[in-house]
């Protein structure tokens, strides 16, 4: 069976966490999208993590976990953040990298870095970590795909092809300097010697573990509001993020997708530029800011203070209908108890006009908030192990927020740990 959790919203949900702790009864767990310019929080007995590349399954001796060929590669981060886990104490994990996922390369980031810095205040709020950069060259039909690390004279041909390419607009567009052939040959042999213990065909080890019926999860980077088709263009990430693109971008049929796990946070946070229609400003934003995530909002890959705002059905609504949920995980509901009331944004008035639709982006930049109002429960609810626990007040936010959302809510999530979850029939 194989299951996806993907974001809802704009990322930063708390995907790594319903991962993590879904992987216990899981044999396989895949990363089949994005890059490492996010990442996934982990707080379960080895300590505190921050995933970027890895699925957040790695933490457990039975799992297999896969870098699907829907992946930015960046293969030195991946190596590296193989190594930070064992440090840590955590047994090596089993890893599997797609013969034919592309590999970021360096002056991916280079461009990354260039293109923001040429853009200046009309920059997209880049990571700058090279996923728009590899995205393009990927479509582009001028990317590195692992398998042809492999093959010595295709990649020198390649390499020369490439630099040609790519040092035009290093000189005459960025006027910086050109990149060495001959160094970045040598780069790409030392990422050979890096991935060849990890390659393998993924897509054929995938159909024979769904033939032996496997539990199998794919893990989606960010949310619906960043996907490049559907969320907030152009303010969005290079990848699709939505579920539908976990068959795609791990190599298996799409008909075997049997569930979709899309999770919700209990607010809304966003890094980077773009709408953001509930979005709070000043000390109200900052004391959320300051009690909210697993030790604040910050960005878990670049630290940067997250954009705070308060929950808003209608993207939230939008972001589990485009991503097909079957089921959603609230998340960071424990976060809002020190609130005497809790905002909840229920339509958009555009133009004069209320709508309950998620527009596009040049509609959305119009939208002012529209809010229902709830009471609070003014109390600490981490360590509620039963629903029927809950204060009412908090039971009646979870309830209109399901109302609101068109799905059921069969998971909240009252604290960062592992087990600090509560089960919905």
């Amino acid at each position: 069976m194989v299951r996806a959790i993907v974001g809802a919203n704009w990322g930063d949900e708390g995907k790594g966490k319903i991962t993590d702790m879904l992987a216990m009864e899981s044999d396989i767990i895949i990363r089949y999208q994005g890059g490492s310019n996010a990442g996934h929080t982990i707080i379960n007995n080895y300590g505190k993590f921050a995933l970027h590349l890895l699925p957040s399954g790695v933490f457990y001796n039975h799992t297999t976990s896969i870098i699907g060929n829907g992946v930015a590669l960046n293969i030195p981060f991946l190596v590296k953040e193989i190594d930070d886990l064992v440090s840590k104490g955590v047994p090596k994990p089993h890893v599997l990298v797609s013969d034919r996922a592309q590999i970021l390369m360096p002056y991916h980031i280079l461009f990354d870095e260039y293109e923001e810095e040429r853009l200046g205040k009309k920059s997209f709020g880049s990571t700058k970590s090279g996923i728009a950069p590899f995205y393009s060259d990927k479509y582009a039909k001028i990317g590195f795909q692992v398998s042809e690390l492999f093959d010595d004279e295709l990649l020198r041909e390649k390499v020369a092809r490439v630099c040609e390419t790519k040092n035009v607009l290093m000189e005459h567009l960025y006027h910086k300097p050109a990149i060495d052939q001959e160094e970045l040959l040598h780069t790409l042999r030392e990422y050979r010697e890096m991935v060849a213990p990890y390659v393998c065909d993924v897509s054929a080890y995938l159909h024979q573990a769904i033939k032996e019926g496997k539990t199998i999860l794919l893990e989606g980077q960010l949310g619906s509001l960043k996907d490049t088709d559907h969320g907030i263009y152009p303010m969005v990430t290079s990848s699709s993020t939505l579920a539908a693109y976990g068959a795609i971008g791990a190599g298996i049929p799409p008909y075997e997708i049997k569930n979709i796990t899309t999770v919700v946070k209990a607010y809304s946070s966003a890094v980077g530029a773009g709408a953001f229609v509930s979005e709070i400003f000043g000390e109200e934003a900052d004391e959320l800011r300051r009690r909210g995530g697993d030790g604040g909002e910050y960005g878990a890959t670049t630290g940067r203070p997250r954009r705070m705002g308060w929950f808003d059905a209608v993207a939230s609504r939008y972001g589990c209908r485009i991503q097909g949920a079957t089921e959603a995980a609230l998340t960071v509901l424990d976060v809002l108890g020190y609130l005497d009331e809790l905002p909840v944004c229920v339509g958009y008035e555009i133009n004069g006009k209320v709508t309950k639709d998620f527009p596009t982006t040049t509609e959305l930049n119009k939208a002012k908030p529209v809010y229902t109002v709830l009471p609070g429960w003014k109390c600490e609810i981490r360590g509620i192990k039963n629903y029927e626990d809950l204060p009412e007040n908090c039971r009646n936010y979870i309830e209109f927020i399901e109302k609101e959302l068109e799905t059921p809510i069969t998971m909240v999530s009252n604290g960062p740990g592992r087990d600090e979850i509560i089960y919905r029939k």
